[in-house]
């Protein structure tokens, strides 16, 4: 099922977007809350993001953090993963960035979410990294209403590892233990499920981003981060 076909020259952002895969989307929302979408989008694209996010230099990744604004902290206890921000200043990003917009825009079409915007980042794990369990978003305490996490490892394998493991309200029963196999798409409520990254057995790369809700006040407006 591919979200956003890719014309062979490369990554596109004009292509048609598959009404059927934003439907399949919508439905498994509205049921249980998430959706895994295996071969989410056309192979040209998993390729070209691949390609970059390998060919990035270190320096462009730094580590990342537990919280925001005036909450950020560095915690090696609680993840010890690597990011940069997408700003869709590339060919591929871009295109990656305009898929978002039409799920944006279809999610809200279907489900009246009222998603204002979406943020992501790559997100690399050398080998051993991981992140333990968390919420994206706190109940009324955030704009993060669905995250999503896409996946650019090929050739994954179970012995692998690196699974993303989804629990239920409570956090105690596991609903979903998903490999991070290439061009899988997992997409859920940001403030009902508990998730953790399990250790990496080898380096394992994502774009995991955040679809969001407007809380600009005429006192205090809301940036995208």
């Amino acid at each position: 099922m591919s979200i956003l076909p890719v014309s062979p020259q490369g990554p596109s952002n004009e292509s048609r977007f598959d009404e059927e895969a934003l439907d399949y989307i919508a439905r498994s929302l509205e049921s249980q809350g998430y959706a895994i979408v295996p071969a989410a989008l056309a192979p040209e694209l998993i390729d070209a993001l691949f390609l970059e996010v390998k060919s990035m230099s270190g320096a462009e990744f730094k580590r990342a953090g537990v919280g925001r604004k005036d909450d950020f902290q560095l915690n090696r206890f609680v993840r010890s993963d690597k990011i940069c921000w997408l700003r869709g200043d590339t060919a591929a990003s871009g295109a990656f960035l305009d898929w978002a917009e039409k799920l944006r825009q279809g999610l809200n079409r279907r489900l009246f979410l009222g998603l204002f915007d979406y943020e992501c980042h790559y997100a690399t794990y050398p080998e051993g990294a991981f992140y333990k369990k968390h919420l994206d978003a706190f109940k009324g305490q955030s704009n993060r209403v669905l995250s999503t996490v896409f996946y650019l490892n090929p050739q994954w394998s179970p012995g692998d590892g690196g699974e993303l493991v989804i629990y239920d309200e409570s956090g105690e029963q596991v609903l979903e233990k998903v490999l991070p196999e290439y061009g899988t798409l997992v997409i859920f409520l940001s403030e009902s499920f508990p998730h953790e990254v399990l250790p990496a057995g080898r380096e394992r790369c994502s774009i995991a981003g955040w679809f969001r809700v407007n809380n600009s006040s005429a006192l205090l407006p809301d940036p995208p981060r």
